[in-house]
C-alpha cells in the first residue's frame, strides 16, 4: 500500500451552491459521475455550481477494475423522462456548459445512443447557445451509434481510453479494448470534423513514461483535440491498487509534451479527471 502524498490533500467546501446542486439532482432523480465514481473534486465542482450528469441510470453493464460505478444488468430499463429532468436541472443551475456522461449499456441494442441523442436534442431545443459535451462509452464500436452522437449538435465528443495499451486488459472490462477506443474517437471525428474530440488517461497504474507518450501520440493520430491526464485513485479496496503517485512536475511535463504533439489543450494534474472543470478546458483557461 502506497501512502498518499501531500499534494493529494483536498480542501473541502460545502457552501450553499454545493447543497443546491445536491438538492436539485436528488429532486430530479438524476445521477452524477461525481458521486457514483467517487470523484475527489466533487466539493470544488459542486461549490462552483457544476456537475457531470450521468444518464441511462446508475448501473453499468461492465466491470472495469478502476471504476466505482455500480455494475449489473438494467435489463433494458430507461427512464423516458430523464431528458426533461436534465433540462430542468440545467435551467435551475443556470448552466452554460453541460457534460453528459453515461454508464455502458450493453443490454440495449444501440448501447444507449438514442437516449443520449434525445437528451442532447432536448437540451439544445431549450438552450440553443449552451455548450454540450458528451462523455460516452464505446457502443461496442457500433458506427451508427457513434455517428448518432457525433451529429447530435454537441460541441465535444469525449470517450476515455483510460490507460496504456499494455494495461488495458488488466484495467478495463474485457469488452473494452484500446484499439476499439481509438476507433470510436477516430470515427466520431470522421463523421463530423467540426466537433472537438476528447479523451483521458489515468496514470499511477504501472505504466511507463514511454507508454503514456505513445498513447498520447496514438490519440493525436486519430484526431483527438483535447486530452486530460490524472492520477488513478483506488475508490475501494476491491479495486486495483495504486502502483505509484505521480508527482506534480511530471504532470506538467506530460502537458508540455502533449502540446508539442499537437493537442489543442492538455489538462494534466494529480486531481484532474476527464470532466473536471470541462468548461475551462474547452475555452483554454487551464
Amino acid at each position: 500500500m502506497v501512502n498518499k502524498p501531500y499534494w493529494l490533500k483536498i480542501k473541502l467546501e460545502y457552501n450553499e451552491k454545493f447543497h443546491d446542486v445536491k438538492r436539485t439532482l436528488k429532486e430530479k432523480k438524476l445521477y452524477t459521475v461525481c458521486e457514483e465514481a467517487k470523484c475527489p473534486n466533487i466539493n470544488e465542482c459542486w461549490s462552483h455550481g457544476t456537475a457531470t450528469i450521468m444518464i441511462l441510470g446508475d448501473t453499468c453493464t461492465r466491470g472495469c477494475k478502476f471504476c466505482a460505478v455500480k455494475t449489473g444488468n438494467p435489463k433494458g430499463w430507461v427512464d423516458p423522462l430523464e431528458p426533461l429532468h436534465v433540462v430542468e436541472t440545467i435551467k435551475h443551475l443556470k448552466l452554460k456548459y453541460v457534460v453528459l456522461t453515461m454508464v455502458d449499456r450493453d443490454d440495449l441494442l444501440d448501447g444507449g445512443a438514442f437516449h443520449v441523442y434525445r437528451t442532447v436534442l432536448e437540451i439544445r431545443k431549450n438552450f440553443p447557445d449552451i455548450k454540450i459535451e458528451t462523455l460516452v462509452g464505446d457502443f461496442q464500436g457500433n458506427k451508427n451509434s457513434i455517428s448518432l452522437i457525433a451529429n447530435s449538435s454537441i460541441d465535444v465528443f469525449a470517450h476515455n481510453i483510460e490507460t496504456v495499451e499494455r494495461l488495458t486488459p488488466i484495467v478495463r472490462d474485457p469488452r473494452a479494448s484500446y484499439k476499439q477506443s481509438l476507433f470510436v474517437l477516430e470515427y466520431a471525428k470522421k463523421v463530423n470534423p467540426k466537433i472537438l474530440t476528447k479523451s483521458s488517461i489515468m496514470v499511477g497504474l504501472g505504466e511507463t513514461e514511454e507508454e503514456v507518450i505513445q498513447t498520447m501520440k496514438n490519440l493525436r493520430n486519430v484526431g483527438v483535440d483535447i486530452l486530460t491526464i490524472g492520477q488513478y485513485l483506488q475508490p475501494t479496496r476491491r479495486h486495483l491498487n495504486v502502483v505509484e503517485y505521480v508527482p506534480p512536475y511530471k504532470f506538467k511535463w506530460y502537458r508540455d509534451i502533449g502540446l508539442q504533439i499537437g493537442f489543442k489543450e492538455v489538462f494534466s494534474g494529480p486531481l484532474v479527471r476527464s470532466s473536471y472543470r470541462a468548461e475551462k478546458v474547452f475555452y483554454g483557461e487551464v
